[in-house]
This record gives structure tokens, sequence and C-alpha cells, in this order.
């Protein structure tokens, strides 16, 4: 089994001042865009927004928006920043917006290893921030993470993180030495988790369903308080009947008050079920500690629950034998 995946994860405090310089030698131009940030992606290379985005919070100044598919929002004006993001720069949903920015005059930035992307922005004089090769593209969050941070701060959608992305890498070293992971992933073997998350942990609770979703090759699921608790929540009963379901919950000092009541009731409904629930807090002082420590610690929770399963946690047969036949007239 490749250990390739696993040595990404660890590498994630590294990244974070290399993510940081490939930013900033991009020579993006500094220009005030009041109609804010848009993030055109799909899967590892999008969720760089919603993370980056949960990593501000009410810093943000003005709108900071994900797009997951072939069109622009039909309220994105020529004063937003359009920063598509595509690992492989070949993802056709990206290179679609990529090109409708171009035509509604939005600025634009392109964040990605090369590809058609790349030879599309060069060639029409976008600024191109590079991103390391050699990595599956959800191995290359920090570097979608940072992108995103810095391009808000060129625009004026929010400050500046340098100094918190200088100090959130001694956080996450300490992630990577803490057998908490090792732990999670014996505890959610054989079940499928529904991972819960709130306000600043909502976007880091998707990003622990995809990579176990990607990295263990097993159904996992994301809900978000406090609208789990208007539905969701009668389904644990019966659900437990049909499928192991295990719940997560991902909190944060900087949630509302009122969710932490939310946690200790639902956690409750689902033990009442029959199903075992797990409460991670985020370490780090920072936002931006708490969310990319949290991003790490679920990446090798993934991880772990693979090698528990004897599953190899790099490649991904399935999506690439989906792209091959929708390549196919």
């Amino acid at each position: 089994m490749s250990d390739g995946m696993l040595e990404d994860v660890l590498a994630q405090p590294q990244q974070l001042a290399d993510a940081l310089w490939r930013a900033q030698s991009a020579g993006l131009p500094k220009q005030d865009r009041p109609g804010g940030l848009v993030v055109c992606g799909m899967g590892g290379s999008a969720i760089g927004g919603d993370l980056a985005t949960a990593a501000l919070g009410d810093r943000a100044t003005r709108p900071i928006t994900t797009v997951r598919g072939y069109a622009l929002e039909s309220w994105t004006a020529p004063d937003s920043l359009v920063l598509c993001a595509s690992y492989s720069g070949n993802t056709e949903e990206t290179l679609a917006c990529f090109e409708a920015a171009g035509v509604a005059g939005a600025g634009r930035v392109a964040l990605t290893t090369g590809g058609k992307l790349a030879e599309a922005a060069r060639a029409e004089g976008v600024p191109v921030i590079g991103v390391p090769a050699g990595m599956q593209p959800r191995a290359a969050v920090v570097y979608m993470v940072v992108g995103v941070l810095e391009c808000a701060a060129v625009c004026g959608a929010a400050p500046g993180l340098h100094a918190e992305i200088d100090t959130a890498a001694g956080v996450l070293e300490q992630v990577g030495r803490e057998p908490l992971a090792q732990a999670l992933a014996q505890s959610l073997q054989g079940t499928v988790p529904v991972i819960h998350g709130s306000g600043p942990t909502a976007a880091v609770a998707r990003r622990w369903k995809t990579q176990i979703n990607e990295n263990a090759e097993t159904a996992a699921f994301w809900s978000e308080l406090p609208e789990a608790n208007h539905n969701e929540i009668c389904g644990w009963g019966r659900g437990r009947t049909v499928a192991p379901f295990s719940g997560v919950f991902l909190e944060d000092p900087d949630q509302h008050p009122r969710i932490q009541r939310r946690i200790e009731l639902t956690a409750a409904e689902v033990e009442r079920s029959g199903a075992p629930a797990l409460r991670v807090a985020a370490p780090g002082d920072t936002r931006l500690d708490r969310v990319m420590s949290l991003v790490m610690l679920g990446d090798l929770v993934s991880v772990h629950l693979a090698r528990l399963d004897g599953v190899d946690p790099t490649p991904v047969e399935a999506i690439e034998r989906f792209k091959g036949a929708l390549a196919q007239p």
C-alpha cells in the first residue's frame, strides 16, 4: 500500500509557507473590487474557497462565494475578482467559468499546476498562482486555501492573514504528532459517518466527508447545525437499523453560543439510536489555526480508516472511470 497520501497530509505544516510564497510570487495586482471574490472550482480545488471563508469569519468585508458548476451566478459583476481553481488545469466546469468571467469583464486569477487553464490564463495575461504537481488534487488543500486568502486580500474582500499563516504550522505539526486521528479512525471503522459542523466548522465537516469518500472509499455524509435539528434528527432512530451510522461533531469556540447545547442534545439523540457520537474540539488559538488543524485531523482520520480496511488511499478509480466515460461522445 502506498504511503504517498499520508506523507502529503503530514507535509501540510510545511506547505503553508510554500503556498504563501507561491501566491505572493504570482504578481497579483492589488485592485479594490467592491463585487468581492468568486471562487470557481470542483472537489478538492473548490473546498479552498469554503475553508478560507470559514477561517476569515466576520473579518470578510465583501462577499466571498464558491461556485461549483459550469456557470457564474447571474449577479457576478465586472468589479468582482474571479479565482478559477483547478489542480489539473483541465476541469471542464472551471474552464467554462474562466471563459464566462472573461466575457463578463471581471478580474481573473488562475490557481493550478498547469493544463488548459494555465495555458488560457497566460495567453490572456491573467495571473497564475502555481501549485506543485505530483499530488492528488485533494492533497493540495493548503495551496487552495492560502491562494483564496491571498486573492481575498488583494481585492479588498478581507484583510491579509500572513501572520496567522506563519504561526499555524506549529499547531498542524502538533496534530501530526498526536494519536487522536488513529483513535477516531478506530472508532469510526465499519460505520457510515455523518460529520456535523456549524459556523466555522461547517466547511470542515464537508471536507471530512469528502476525504473519507475518496481516501477510505466508503460512504460518509455531512450535516450542518442548527438545520439538522429541524429535520435530520428524526432519521436517526430508524436510520440506524438501515446502516451502521455514526455521528461526529466538530466544535469551535467561535460557534454561536447556542450551538454547544445543540451539539449536546443532538449527540444524545445519536447515542439513543445506538450509534456512536464523537465530539472533536478544534485545537489552536486563531481561527485559521482551528480550521486548518481540523482539516488536517480529518485528512489523517480518512487515511487511517483506509489503512485499517486495507484500502490504498491514493487512487480514485471511480472518479477516473467516470471521467473517462464522460469524455466519450
